[in-house]
């Protein structure tokens, strides 16, 4: 297994067909962890089962030869059918010990979090790491609560004890005001899988990081 956690690296990327410009989930994948991201995330809302354990499959090898981390959204099944390195998970999924009985003590689980309350939930129920957001407004993911802005992911820089990754909305204009609130890891969906070319916009997401 691969354990690669958001502490350890600067982009966290997920897959999305509906932003990809007709790109496949692998020619997606192919492109991102070329342009050497360690985490990807797989996340298809609308792909049938059948379809999604294929591509989780193909992925999960893909990931391993690229010596990065391969984490399924929401499906535990298929997670645990393609042996991916973890399951990310949102507050109205299973709770984090019961998903923890399912995938056992080696498996990454990661849960979206939008307040302190939930983050202090998540580390006091083992939550691996946590997602932060949405910083901004976003469009790649359905029913969506309100972005939290700032203050919470302030909050977390500060306070929290496990790894955390910023998400929701972050484009690279605007990545450097997230990392100048002490996030170092942001994940990213429509402006990596839907640029026109994936590896010349991963290297300048990375260079508008490292000048904030």
């Amino acid at each position: 297994m691969i354990r690669i956690l958001p502490d350890e690296t600067d982009i966290y990327a997920l897959t999305d067909s509906k932003f990809a410009r007709g790109r496949s989930v692998e020619e997606q994948a192919r492109a991102l962890l070329g342009a050497g991201v360690k985490i990807l995330q797989y996340r298809e809302k609308h792909a049938k089962a059948g379809v999604m354990l294929e591509e989780c499959r193909l992925l999960a090898r893909l990931c391993r030869e690229a010596g990065a981390c391969f984490i399924v959204n929401d499906h535990i099944d298929i997670a645990l059918l393609v042996d991916a390195d973890g399951v990310h998970i949102g507050q109205d999924d299973l709770p984090i010990a019961e998903v923890r009985r399912l995938v056992g003590p080696g498996k990454i689980i990661g849960l979206s979090t939008h307040s302190p309350e939930q983050c202090e939930a998540a580390v006091r129920d083992g939550a691996d790491y946590i997602g932060v957001g949405p910083i901004f407004a976003t469009q790649t993911k359905e029913d969506v609560c309100a972005p939290v802005g700032f203050d919470y992911l302030e909050w977390v820089a500060k306070n929290c004890s496990i790894p955390f990754v910023a998400i929701g909305g972050i484009k690279e204009h605007n990545i450097g005001e997230v990392v100048k609130r002490g996030c170092t890891c942001c994940a990213l969906v429509s402006e990596l899988v839907g640029a026109d070319d994936i590896a010349s916009k991963v290297a300048s997401v990375r260079e508008a990081m490292k000048k904030s």
